[in-house]
């Protein structure tokens, strides 16, 4: 079958992708094989395809085309994530295009608009994940906001509160100003900021003495309920009993004692605002202070900010130290190091604010988790690395707030009573919560708009934590067919940035929901870093876009890169030149495919001896190589198998077994080799699919008609066969001595042309391969001799082994000393250059030292050269 000389990925890519979708190869259906199940880590509704979705998305597809071909019934799962913040964020940014603000509308208007725009332009995603070659079961592609999906976790919330895992309360809790709702701590990250510790006069009630509190928030102070002071700090005890006058509000507050007050921070007096601080809030329960809440949601002040009502938080901040100068009462500012909190979702500061939530109990519902991993192992994490981390946030988990001050998402199913705070129902709809309502309150008058239902969304990771469960229709029919026969799934790979927000939590609800767990393994790749360490983002501007690397360079060549620098749990550095690399490798094989393409075969008796013993090495050396990636695979060391993979096919089998093969120029090669060589190539490409399937498709296709049943994305995996270790070793010592007399060759300048005759003082039987030997190295014979022949030439050793080459015998004296003298002359000729230039003062006052370091450099390997050539010379006459 003809080939194109040229490589063209785009084409070819397009070529398969739709050929393996038009014949269903990714589609699964249960049947009588095993089952092996992976779920896509659902990326954002709102996202664009980047570095770490390419990593992690080209590893699943490893592991689901290989398992393929193994024989499993392969299953990948695809979908996206509602993202509630996110989502929102982008559609009241869409609707402030159109001069529509979110309050001016009805919740339900929203979620019109919402839909729309996640129609319009969300799960692009998704398509993106195709051009890289992903095989996911399209048709089962699932949305967090599917109808049965939605009915799965309200189906799971209801269920969770019944058995008193749920709970209203009011905590401190993250505040995102930007997002307008609370955040968990696992979405929230902390900075090292260079702040300002501001010292501050407060006066003592009915004294003309005051004392000051250090800050780093003065915005605060509006919301002072006490200062407080450590019993054991003699410096105060003149205050015990007394009251403070807050600046500014002059709010009268009680002077309290605690020993949570660090006498050694600032002045030792702590101003206490038990509605805007976690530590502060214990200090108000524990002495009955009062609770102000100073904050509007979106980070303004409210009407307790009296004169600063409606003003930013941070705008307030200034203002207010302007007073406190003003009055006098700014004692003075230092500069102060403390860590700031972002959320994870707008980058917005963090506010802590007292708020009533919904809680899930974690403390019970996480122990069987905990054992999975830690003890009883049915799960395993790789690297293993990972497992103290996980136990360590595991044992010291808290409750989970799930729910957000959102309208995009799963709305919580609570529903009032008579506009009742405390008197509700939890139901799956409002029907069931009619019903319940009349069954509670006896008044069998209720309808349905009386009741009116919570307007919070539960946080986005209370779908995703059912993933792979609900993907399956799990939570709903907990026996129907695809669940019983996919879950659990095999492998997770996921980033570990999300242990806990998602892997931890699907581990909790695989046991709470299914009582076992959702998966086998739990492959947690690196963050994606530029070669400078950094890590990606469009932010730095160091982050490629995907689709230009794989426009640029082919997706299998993009795949490759990444593979080859992505070890198990480590960050990678990512460099295109990786991507260059792959590219090249595709060539590589495309010229190899091309080259065996070209040969004529012949049914005639042919000398192959030199042929006959690579086969045999490189049969052995395949099934060798099988068995390491067996092992690598089992320990998720996918970059390990690439690499292992890359050196087969490209050192082995093209750069050594091709070349032993070839025939001579208009000469044949035996049918029996020709088959052999064709079984290699399929073999090859077998073990290359997973990670190069476009490329390694097309060459397979190239090498013999096939049906549809026999392409290569379905074709068997290679038998695990034993091996001669003894053939390898022997071999890797016939590749030493042509390595060896390649180098003598280039050191003599002994043309390639001329074919040698080499003398060994070795036995013959310590040198295998003598056919190959002669062939590749243009051995014109090699003699086993009992001494070294008294004749002028060199030596070389190899290992144990001695050679030598008696250079009278093997060269063309007057071409060759020709070839020396004009060599000669050229690098006396350029010695002169260099030493005229180091002894040039004016160049050795201003050149750099680096510069003359270099020209030195050049004269020392100048005159190691000629030394060698003029050696040579004398070897010659």
């Amino acid at each position: 079958m003809s080939i194109k000389p040229k490589f063209e990925s785009s084409i070819i890519e397009k070529k398969w992708y739709k050929y393996w979708m038009d014949n269903k190869y990714f589609s699964s259906k249960p049947d009588k094989r095993d089952s092996y199940s992976i779920v896509i880590p659902p990326p954002n509704v709102t996202g664009v395809l980047h570095m770490g979705h390419m990593l992690n998305n080209c590893i699943q597809d490893i592991l689901i085309r290989r398992a393929r071909m193994m024989g499993y019934n392969a299953c990948w799962v695809p979908g996206t994530d509602h993202a509630s913040i996110a989502t929102e964020a982008k559609v009241v940014s869409y609707l402030k295009g159109k001069g529509i603000e979110k309050n001016s509308i009805t919740r339900e208007k929203f979620l019109e608009y919402s839909w729309e725009w996640t129609k319009k332009y969300g799960g692009e995603i998704l398509n993106q994940l195709q051009k890289i070659g992903c095989s996911c079961d399209w048709d089962r592609t699932k949305f967090t906001l599917d109808e049965s999906m939605s009915e799965s976790v309200i189906k799971v919330f209801v269920k969770l509160y019944n058995k008193g895992l749920i709970y209203r309360d009011q905590k401190m809790i993250n505040w995102d100003p930007d997002a307008k709702t609370t955040v968990s701590d696992e979405e929230v990250f902390y900075e090292e900021r260079s702040s300002n510790l501001y010292y501050i006069s407060y006066e003592i009630e009915n004294s003309s003495k005051n004392v000051v509190i250090a800050t780093s928030r003065p915005e605060t102070l509006l919301g002072d309920s006490a200062l407080c002071i450590n019993p054991s700090d003699s410096r105060y005890n003149n205050l015990i009993g007394k009251n403070a006058i807050v600046p500014i509000v002059n709010r009268v507050v009680p002077i309290i004692r605690d020993k949570y007050v660090d006498k050694d921070f600032g002045t030792g007096c702590l101003k206490v605002t038990p509605a805007h601080d976690i530590n502060d809030k214990t200090l108000g329960e524990k002495h009955k202070l009062k609770f102000i809440d100073i904050f509007n949601e979106d980070g303004t002040l409210n009407s307790n900010g009296l004169h600063y009502k409606g003003v930013d938080r941070f705008e307030a901040r200034k203002l207010i130290i302007k007073e406190l100068k003003d009055l006098g009462l700014l004692v003075k500012k230092e500069k102060y190091s403390n860590n700031i909190a972002f959320s994870e979702r707008t980058k917005a500061i963090i506010e802590p604010r007292l708020s009533e939530q919904w809680f899930l109990s974690m403390k019970t519902i996480s122990k069987p988790a905990i054992k999975a991993v830690m003890k009883s192992k049915e799960i395993s994490l790789f690297p293993k690395k990972f497992e103290s981390t996980y136990s360590n946030w595991m044992e010291n988990i808290h409750d989970w707030n799930i729910s957000r001050q959102l309208w995009w998402g799963h709305q919580i199913p609570v529903y009032y009573i008579d506009n009742s705070k405390d008197n509700f129902v939890v139901a799956v709809n409002k029907e069931e919560a009619l019903k319940l309502a009349k069954r509670k309150t006896g008044k069998m008058s209720l309808k349905i708009g009386d009741l009116k239902q919570e307007p919070d969304v539960l946080d986005t990771w209370f779908s995703s934590w059912l993933w792979p469960i609900s993907v399956f229709d799990g939570i709903r029919n907990p026996k129907n067919k695809e669940i019983n026969y996919y879950y659990p799934t095999m492998d997770l790979v996921t980033a570990p940035d999300i242990l806990f927000f998602w892997v931890a939590r699907m581990i909790i609800s695989g046991y709470e929901f299914r009582n076992k767990y959702p998966f086998k393994n739990v492959y947690l790749t690196g963050i994606v870093r530029d070669k400078k360490g950094r890590k990606m983002s469009k932010q730095l501007g160091n982050s490629p876009e995907p689709l230009v690397l794989i426009k640029n360079f082919g997706a299998d060549a993009v795949r490759v890169g990444l593979m080859l620098s992505s070890p198990a749990g480590n960050d990678l550095l990512f460099d295109e030149s990786l991507c260059k690399q792959g590219k090249n490798f595709a060539n590589k094989l495309w010229n190899a495919y091309r080259l065996i393409d070209s040969w004529k075969f012949s049914n005639e008796i042919i000398d192959e001896n030199a042929s006959e013993d690579a086969i045999i090495w490189y049969e052995n050396k395949f099934n060798k190589t099988l068995i390491d990636l067996e092992e690598h695979f089992k320990k998720y060391r996918i970059s390990d198998a690439m690499m292992t993979i890359y050196k087969l096919l490209w050192d082995d089998f093209c750069s050594i077994l091709l070349e032993i093969i070839k025939p001579n120029y208009n000469q044949s090669i035996s049918v029996k080799n020709f088959k052999k060589i064709k079984l290699f190539f399929e073999n090859n490409l077998k073990i290359l699919h997973p990670f190069m399937p476009f490329l390694s498709e097309e060459l397979w296709q190239q090498l013999d008609k096939r049906s549809k049943d026999k392409a290569l994305i379905i074709s068997k995996w290679p038998k695990l066969k034993k091996y001669d270790e003894s053939v390898i070793v022997r071999f890797d010592i016939t590749n030493l001595i042509i390595s060896a007399i390649r180098k003598f060759r280039k050191e003599k300048n002994l043309s390639f042309k001329i074919k040698l005759k080499l003398y060994t003082l070795s036995n013959k039987s310590e040198i295998s391969n003598l056919e190959i030997i002669k062939k590749i190295g243009q051995i014109q014979e090699i003699h086993f001799v009992d001494k070294k022949p008294i004749v002028n030439g060199s030596s070389f050793r190899v290992k144990n082994l001695d050679f030598f080459v008696p250079l009278k015998e093997n060269i063309d004296k007057i071409e060759e000393k020709q070839k020396l003298e004009k060599e000669l002359s050229y690098t006396l000729s350029f010695l002169g250059s260099v030493i005229n230039k180091l002894n040039n003062k004016n160049f050795v006052k201003n050149a750099p030292e680096s510069i003359i370091s270099i020209e030195k450099k050049k004269q020392k390997d100048a005159e190691i050269k000629i030394n060698l050539i003029r050696k040579n010379l004398e070897e010659i006459s």
